[in-house]
């Protein structure tokens, strides 16, 4: 689908958030993780008056491109008119945690099957990988209060949500937080890949716990294992996997 390149009309800090944001998208379709048109990544844009790019409603992710991407504010009016309209609940979700974590860039929310499913049993997410021990420190639990419509609803998400980097929205999915756009997707990446394994897990029979003090000691060997980078450890790689598939999510 083509758009009018906007790279012209923004600064060019807007822009590479605008090409990073649209690179997600793109990553979140490529590894299976997508509900139709129905979820939402949103990241912040640097400045005082808080707003931040979210996807336009109807496209695919895999459609997505950086100057597609529309720019709303703090109460979902778009400040730059786009000819596309915002999903007023996925709107609703991304804004009330924009609103309570200024320390955070990114919001990534999913509706995937292991996700759902997992967050549909009652003990929520197991330590029983070793990708769980990785969330379980961070990981907050929200009730289902039905399609995410109510503004009444925002600080009950925020209270659950805190100041964690991991939120199972119960009945409904997962959302992950990051200080960049590349935090948030590496943090989905272990997130689904923890539901995924418990689901399979669950399959074959008696599942076998991690033992507590070893989950205690995670966040610093997180740290090693990222060299310190987070998300940025993996996110230039997989840049140059999108670009050896297709470079116009950078339009």
């Amino acid at each position: 689908m083509e758009m009018p390149s906007l790279k012209a009309q923004v600064s060019e800090q807007e822009w590479q958030l605008r090409c990073d944001l649209a690179a997600c998208y793109r990553l979140v379709a490529l590894y299976g993780w997508t509900d139709l048109v129905f979820t939402h990544i949103s990241a912040r844009v640097p400045g005082p008056e808080h707003h931040f790019l979210i996807n336009p409603y109807g496209l695919l992710f895999e459609e997505i491109t950086a100057s597609s991407l529309v720019l709303v504010d703090q109460e979902g009016h778009q400040v730059r008119e786009s000819g596309f309209n915002v999903n007023r609940a996925g709107f609703v979700i991304h804004s009330a945690v924009h609103a309570l974590r200024t320390d955070v860039q990114c919001v990534l929310h999913t509706h995937t099957r292991a996700g759902v499913g997992v967050s549909a049993q009652r003990a929520g997410l197991l330590p029983v990988s070793q990708q769980a021990s990785f969330v379980l420190g961070s990981l907050g639990y929200h009730d289902y209060e039905g399609v995410a419509l109510r503004d009444d609803e925002k600080p009950r998400l925020q209270h659950d949500l805190g100041q964690g980097s991991f939120l199972m929205l119960r009945n409904h999915g997962l959302l992950t937080v990051g200080r960049t756009i590349a935090d948030a997707f590496l943090a989905m990446y272990i997130f689904e890949s923890a539901c995924q394994i418990q689901i399979a897990a669950q399959a074959g029979g008696d599942l076998l716990p991690i033992d507590p003090p070893i989950l205690e000691g995670i966040a610093d060997a997180t740290r090693v294992q990222t060299d310190g980078l987070g998300g940025g450890f993996v996110w230039p790689a997989l840049l140059r996997k999108l670009d050896r598939l297709d470079t116009d999510y950078k339009t």
